[in-house]
């Protein structure tokens, strides 16, 4: 019995894939056990998906790991996940280097408790040579405030005289938002069944194209995102043209 990863065209891959990582909540519960716990064992997921992009050759992972809108959440889930960040990004640093995949990381980081910080901003500085597959982590992150971000620092540098309101257009806010530097999205991955963007990556998936699971999270592997991939491939790109 063939394997999705054998119908992949290898010369048709997605150079950017970015995943809404979604039910870990939903995982644990039906479990019988509390949300952390489906976050624990969504790590492996994490791990599963980002060795199968590098091992196809895929340039850009995002994963989005925490919303602005999460600081919302329990004290005690929010001081859990970020432990979890924490250990993780160091316990994987080693990894990470063996596979030559580079971290990177977008959002309001400036929310992000000091210990969580360093140690992520110590694997990046780790990872930075890296030259295979690039992970990029939504941390603190929605669209909106990516946005409205950009705006304050357009509307800045056109009072101090460095853009004229004549050269704003769709390629300078680009150069204004988190991701500059890294191609949009070409496929977006939503698993646990819920049909919508919940805020991220507004602008830059503009022409991606979505995928829709009801797997949660904890039990997507890599032959879950090899579908995902070969989906991608049966359909035509218009871009709107």
């Amino acid at each position: 019995m063939s394997t999705y990863k054998e119908k992949i065209d290898i010369n048709r891959l997605p150079a950017h894939v970015a995943i809404i990582m979604d039910g870990n909540g939903r995982w644990a519960k039906e479990k019988g056990y509390d949300r952390i716990f489906g976050h624990q064992n969504g790590v492996t997921s994490v791990r599963e998906v980002t060795e199968a992009a590098a091992e196809l050759g895929i340039k850009y992972l995002t994963l989005y790991a925490f919303s602005t809108e999460n600081w919302g959440r329990p004290k005690a889930e929010v001081d859990a996940l970020m432990e979890l960040l924490v250990d993780t990004i160091e316990k994987e640093t080693p990894t990470l280097n063996k596979n030559k995949v580079r971290l990177l990381a977008i959002g309001d980081m400036s929310r992000l408790p000091d210990a969580a910080l360093k140690k992520l901003e110590r694997c990046i500085d780790q990872t930075s040579q890296n030259s295979g597959l690039s992970l990029v982590l939504a941390l603190s992150y929605s669209a909106r405030w990516e946005l409205t971000n950009a705006i304050k620092k357009i509307s800045e540098d056109v009072v101090a005289g460095i853009v004229k309101t004549d050269q704003i257009n769709d390629l300078l806010v680009s150069e204004y938002l988190t991701t500059v530097g890294i191609p949009d999205p070409d496929l977006l991955i939503r698993t646990s069944g819920e049909s919508r963007i919940s805020n991220f990556l507004l602008w830059q998936i503009a022409y991606t194209e979505l995928y829709f699971t009801q797997t949660h999270w904890p039990d997507f592997r890599k032959e879950n995102f090899y579908e995902a991939i070969c989906e991608f491939q049966h359909r035509e790109r218009r871009f709107g043209k």
